[in-house]
């Protein structure tokens, strides 16, 4: 028999062992005591902590594949086309914020089923193009629809890209804005009809339709007639129906199933779409469901350009959240007023006093479900500013000029001769004494021209009359100032403060507004 012979001070009772007793409790021996303590532990613990550390290097990961994935989806272009901007940039997410969205109608790649490259040239015309307005209180949004055949003015665009320079127009289609010079000719182009300045932009395509309509399983729309369309290859029963893919894209499309077979039986169209895809959304509770809000993302992500601003996952997130507690019955939309152009009946104008009512609403912040509502704050106070001391009360500047010497007349484009007088005697009580009538011709919009050396001068005279800014213009032939009335200022002596048409909201996103087939295609 053959007995283990023990190594030389490694014996039971040795120094040697009696050591590594003592240093198996010693907290300076952490791997060999961590060991220890792991193989006392139960299986059932060691599975655990396996699980948990497997659970949590997955999600870190899944949520680093999703934030890439989304946002090397975005597209982006710049905000503008050349025009200056006075308001600094807002906060994303508790400030009032316009975003100016767009419906492109490109024939590039996914959308060439719907025409050939020669149906929409440069960078396309905007098929649809709405401003939403979300107030910083986040208890309502405007959606304002502009029509495409609207003729406006459209200010002179550069393009950011090439910087090619594209000089402004007069009596073109709003949609042409962003054709040549890129979307933020459009953005510049509705900054200068409203007087406000575009936040943000987002513009989508046909085939972004498509694919959010599939995501949320359809969108349910109402007809009051059986309809087809041949042109955008709509057809729907009459009453309600759930529209997705092709049918949606072909129901917001459609530029005679509705109404009229005009531009603003499509607009209440849209809107009803948008009203019911709204309350699809809150009903769903998708934008708190992160598994619906991710599939809806990636769709929309894939179909979108937007600014540079707005081009990272956080911003649209911040975006979305806002959104999601709004009251549906304080979303409202809202079509610019028009009336049939007088050179061409298949094209439309601003109608006023209506359109610059509804400007002056949103450069005020109204409430257009309850224009008689205090507006809300356009941002939170961060914090408050001290009050000027008592004993060093604030200094006014000593005036830039003597407002009794400026020479100011009023034109009169109203067809109102009232007018005159009344415009007249308030600027007179502004301290503007030298005011002169003047022979004018009939004008849709007011405007205030100035001379040279008489920007200040006309400024004032806009802010006493409450004129937009945007309305101020410099003038040749001008001599001081002149307040150029026309039919959007037809009555008091604040122009800003007229009020709105009481039928200015088509519906809110709680309607539920069955659409007027157009009797021409209506399926018998």
């Amino acid at each position: 028999m053959v007995r283990r012979r023990d190594t030389p001070g490694q014996g039971i009772g040795s120094p040697a062992s009696d050591a590594a007793a003592r240093h198996s409790d010693t907290k300076d021996m952490g791997p060999a005591r961590h060991l220890g303590a792991m193989r006392g532990k139960p299986v059932w613990f060691k599975v655990t902590t396996a699980v948990v550390a497997l659970v949590l290097v997955g999600a870190v990961a899944f949520a680093a594949f999703w934030v890439i994935r989304l946002q090397m989806n975005i597209s982006k272009a710049p905000l503008g086309a050349g025009s200056s901007r006075t308001e600094d940039p807002v906060n994303d997410s508790k400030d009032r914020m316009q975003i100016l969205i767009l419906g492109s109608d490109t024939r590039d790649g996914k959308n060439s089923d719907y025409g050939t490259a020669e149906d929409s040239t440069g960078y396309g015309q905007s098929d649809v193009m709405m401003m939403m307005d979300i107030s910083a209180d986040n208890k309502r949004v405007s959606v304002i629809s502009f029509p495409r055949d609207l003729l406006v003015d459209i200010p002179e665009c550069t393009d950011q890209k090439t910087k090619q320079v594209f000089p402004a127009r007069s009596g073109v289609m709003i949609n042409e804005a962003m054709k040549e010079a890129g979307i933020g000719c459009a953005v510049d182009t509705v900054n200068k009809i409203t007087g406000l300045e575009i936040d943000h932009f987002m513009m989508a395509d046909f085939n972004a339709v498509k694919e959010l309509s599939n995501a949320v399983g359809g969108v349910e729309v109402c007809v009051s007639d059986a309809v087809y369309d041949p042109d955008s290859r709509l057809r729907l029963p009459a009453g309600n129906s759930q529209v997705q893919g092709e049918q949606a894209l072909a129901y917001l499309r459609t530029r005679h199933a509705f109404a009229d077979g005009g531009d603003l039986g499509r607009i209440k169209a849209q809107q009803g779409f948008l009203s019911s895809l709204t309350r699809k959304i809150k009903d769903d509770g998708t934008l708190s469901d992160p598994q619906k809000m991710l599939k809806i993302a990636d769709v929309v992500t894939r179909n979108l350009t937007v600014d540079d601003g707005l081009a990272s996952v956080p911003s649209l997130l911040t975006i979305g959240n806002r959104l999601k507690n709004i009251d549906i019955s304080k979303v409202a939309f809202v079509a610019v007023p028009t009336t049939p152009a007088p050179t061409d009946p298949n094209r439309l104008t601003v109608a006023e006093p209506a359109a610059s009512q509804l400007f002056a609403a949103l450069r005020k912040d109204v409430d257009l479900t309850d224009p008689t509502a205090t507006p809300s704050p356009t941002a939170e106070p961060t914090e408050s500013a001290p009050a000027p001391s008592p004993s060093t009360p604030a200094e006014t500047p000593p005036p830039a000029y003597n407002k009794a010497l400026q020479p100011v007349t009023v034109a009169n484009g109203t067809g109102v001769p009232a007018r005159t007088q009344e415009i007249t005697q308030a600027i007179i009580a502004g301290g503007f004494t030298q005011v002169a009538p003047l022979a004018a011709q009939p004008v849709e919009k007011t405007a205030v021209y100035y001379a040279p050396g008489f920007e200040d001068v006309a400024a004032d005279v806009a802010a006493l009359l409450e004129i937009p800014a945007t309305q101020v213009l410099p003038a040749a032939g001008v001599s001081g100032v002149q307040v150029y009335l026309g039919a959007d200022f037809m009555s008091g002596t604040k122009m800003d403060s007229a009020p709105l048409p009481s039928d200015i909201v088509n519906q809110t996103a709680g309607d539920t507004v069955c659409q007027q087939a157009n009797p021409e295609l209506i399926v018998r």
